[in-house]
């Protein structure tokens, strides 16, 4: 893929893709209250950072290369 497709695709990745991650990853976090009662701040912290780093592996290899000049 280009440069300028990955571009392209990345953007809509971060416009459209990564909001609608962020519903599902609150929507998850409201889940387990729901399921299994408030849980502590720290397993909460937790879900959170393991989804804010899981998003980004499948789309590693559109990510790289975007900033640098052509």
């Amino acid at each position: 893929m280009d440069v300028k497709s990955r571009k392209r695709w990345s953007l809509v990745i971060l416009l459209v893709g990564l909001p609608l991650y962020i519903v599902v990853a609150v929507s998850l976090v409201n889940w387990m209250d729901r399921t299994w009662g408030r849980q502590p701040i720290l397993i909460e912290l937790a879900v959170y950072l393991v989804l804010g780093i899981l998003w980004a592996f499948p789309f590693r290899r559109i990510f790289s290369g975007i900033g640098k000049d052509q």
